[in-house]
């Protein structure tokens, strides 16, 4: 199971966070998020693959950025369209698109992303665009029946892994781990993040 960990901008949390032999880290460039990077950190990851988060953001800009942070991943958690995330794909870039989830109604959209997309990532439902530290009722997944491998993020924390390691799923690919994991907005807690990982690698 791959383990993202999302919401990252300051260089020596990050460098302890990578040594956690985490799979994905993402870094926020939305700038209502408090976890918005607004500057290149003094450390970026070297082994885990670096994920971008935009929200509704133009082409040019992600593409740039992209490049700036030598990104493999651009995740999108606004209103874009499967042609902007084709376009992305068509570029070189690797997409994981998310999804607000509070009814089964809510994966139907879905469907028109087939083929457009890399990963999903199915999150919860809020006014603004992640990073609540609300969970959903993950049963409601079990409704999503598309080809396209998907993260569970959305409140996910330390005393979570015995549900994340419950929930089977065929398509799902990894947990997106943020908010429940901080000290501070964008500082992650080094030791709460240790023992979920190790936790969730011994049993899965």
């Amino acid at each position: 199971m791959l383990v993202k960990v999302c919401g990252m901008r300051n260089g020596e949390n990050i460098r302890a966070v990578e040594k956690l032999s985490v799979d994905l880290m993402g870094f926020i460039f939305y700038s209502r998020s408090p976890r918005c990077v607004t500057t290149l950190p003094e450390y970026l990851p070297r082994f885990a693959e670096r994920v971008g988060v935009f929200v509704d953001e133009e082409y040019a800009v992600i593409k740039e950025t992209a490049h700036r942070y030598k990104l493999s991943y651009v995740q999108l958690h606004g209103h874009e369209s499967p042609s902007v995330c084709q376009r992305l794909r068509a570029s070189g870039m690797k997409v994981i698109k998310a999804f607000p989830v509070s009814v089964a109604d809510d994966l139907e959209i879905t469907d028109r992303y087939i083929g457009s997309c890399d990963l999903f990532l199915f999150d919860t439902a809020t006014s603004g665009y992640g990073g609540s530290g609300r969970s959903f009722d993950w049963d409601i997944l079990h409704a999503y029946v598309g080809a396209v491998p998907f993260f569970l993020s959305g409140g996910i924390g330390e005393n979570d892994v015995e549900k994340v390691l419950a929930f089977k799923h065929s398509k799902l690919a990894g947990v997106d781990l943020n908010s429940r994991f901080e000290r501070s907005p964008g500082i992650k807690d080094i030791e709460k993040l240790d023992r979920f990982i190790t936790k969730l690698r011994e049993n899965e």
